[in-house]
């Protein structure tokens, strides 16, 4: 069985320069105040009402994201690679979208099936030719990204269409400085509290040309009953934006405008929490009330930004993940500075033989699955789950990938037993501006808080780190 790689720890047992300090400070520190901390965190956390929904069969159930006090590290140099591998993978991603909607020469050169991209549900034909402002697809996006030992960093899977997560990031500062200042004054840690800024510098970056000097920038989403509404709200607030559902929009002469006491107020740029389906019923679903008639008629208009913009998905659904290094390749003449997971297409046959065969050693996903339903992690699972996999995949083989079982690194985390070290992965967010890249030093460490458990999200029972990138 391979060892997973220990991020604190070298082999013999000495702590990794990066974490000296934090090794050193619980050697310090006494089990009962890690334990007084930590339902501190949890106190906060509630108070603040950070919680999320899981939707079950009868109605969604509202919890709290367990929160790990033990920080997670990275050092300047880890960071630096980490940094300029997402900037060169976002650029790849921008570059690949305009082309599928505009000279597809990815698909003339026979590097994609064109059945991939024309036959994927999430292709939008009504983004054919279709100009989006300074051609940039993806404005946020959260590229989730693990780590198997101290050079190698794999993307684990690219999210381009509405990211979330960034709030859990933000408050996990916040709750760490409060709770352990004394940590905090023997590292150099990077800040990330100034993302609201750069993410409201981003979009109004990318406002219409014919937008005026100072852009009205809003989010979009669908409501309170969304699993993801408190990070709308929060985002909100924290940009200094109106929060607005589709009924506070309207449209007139292919112009957007949100209903206020004062009248009607242009809108140049929406940050939409809402999926391609729901925006407009008059494009998309019709029985849509989440979204804004007509939205579609602006936005071709070139009136108003959508970040992210429609039809992203054809840039991160897992088929496509395993040729993002091809991409990079086509259109930056680069090599990918963050791997790829080897990954096995199901839709291809030599591919799908292999994988039924092996299917007790590989994580198998469904192409257009999230939040960790849907898998089978082969070696944890029965020998009926994998019978039962191996029928969805013959049946419908489109619908899946593969890949082997990576053994993710691990990180100290406080846990009922102690301290013991969990499985993690890193999701930090990217932001493409007109101007710059903006990307702030961090991002979301996910946890998977049983023992042995590869599963970090959160709707399966994972929990959430502060990420610490150390200043030089």
């Amino acid at each position: 069985m391979t060892i997973a790689f220990d991020e604190m720890k070298e082999p013999d047992g000495r702590p990794r320069p990066a974490y000296a300090e934090l090794s050193a400070w619980l050697g310090g520190v006494a089990p009962d105040v890690l334990a007084y901390r930590r339902q501190e965190a949890e106190l906060l956390f509630r108070r603040i009402g950070i919680t999320f929904s899981v939707y079950g069969e009868t109605e969604a159930e509202e919890r709290l994201i367990p929160f790990d006090v033990i920080p997670r590290i990275l050092s300047a140099a880890e960071w630096d690679l980490v940094h300029r591998g997402l900037e060169q993978r976002v650029k790849a991603i921008n570059l690949y979208l305009k082309d599928i909607y505009t000279g597809r020469e990815i698909l003339k050169a026979g590097i994609i099936p064109d059945d991939m991209v024309f036959q994927n549900p999430v292709f939008r034909p009504e983004m054919n030719g279709q100009k989006v402002p300074h051609d940039i697809y993806v404005h946020i996006a959260g590229i989730d990204i693990v780590r198997v030992d101290a050079e190698s960093f794999y993307v684990l899977e690219d999210n381009a269409r509405t990211p979330s997560g960034v709030s859990y990031m933000l408050e996990n500062r916040e709750i760490m400085l409060r709770l352990f200042p004394e940590l905090f004054s023997r590292h150099r840690v990077a800040p990330v509290e100034n993302y609201p800024d750069e993410l409201l510098a981003t979009l109004k970056s990318v406002a219409p040309d014919t937008t005026s000097a100072d852009p009205n920038v809003v989010l979009l989403t669908p409501g309170v009953f969304n699993s993801a509404y408190y990070e709308h709200s929060f985002l909100a607030d924290k940009l200094g934006v109106e929060l607005v559902e589709g009924r506070d929009l309207f449209i007139k002469d292919e112009v957007v405008y949100m209903r206020t006491t004062e009248g009607p107020k242009r809108v140049d740029v929406i940050y939409r929490r809402i999926d391609d389906d729901f925006l407009d019923p008059l494009t998309f679903r019709p029985d849509s009330a989440l979204g804004v008639p007509g939205l579609m008629s602006a936005y071709q208009a070139g009136n108003v930004t959508l970040a992210n913009a429609v039809g992203t998905g054809i840039s991160d659904d897992k088929a496509i993940y395993s040729y993002m290094p091809q991409i990079v390749k086509f259109y930056l003449d680069q090599e990918p500075i963050l791997k790829n997971v080897p990954t096995w297409c199901c839709r291809e046959s030599d591919h799908l033989s292999y994988v039924s065969d092996h299917l007790s050693e590989l994580v198998v996903k469904e192409v257009h699955g999230s939040g960790g339903y849907g898998m089978l992690i082969g070696p944890a699972a029965s020998s009926a789950q994998i019978a039962e996999f191996r029928a969805k995949i013959k049946t419908h083989p489109k619908n899946f990938i593969a890949q082997p079982t990576l053994a993710l690194s691990t990180c100290p985390t406080c846990v009922d037993s102690g301290i013991a070290p969990r499985h993690v992965d890193l999701r930090p967010f990217v932001l493409t501006g007109r101007d710059r890249v903006r990307i702030v030093p961090g991002g979301l460490t996910r946890v998977a808080l049983k023992a042995g458990s590869l599963v970090v999200n959160s709707s399966q029972g994972g929990g959430t780190k502060d990420t610490w990138v150390l200043d030089r």
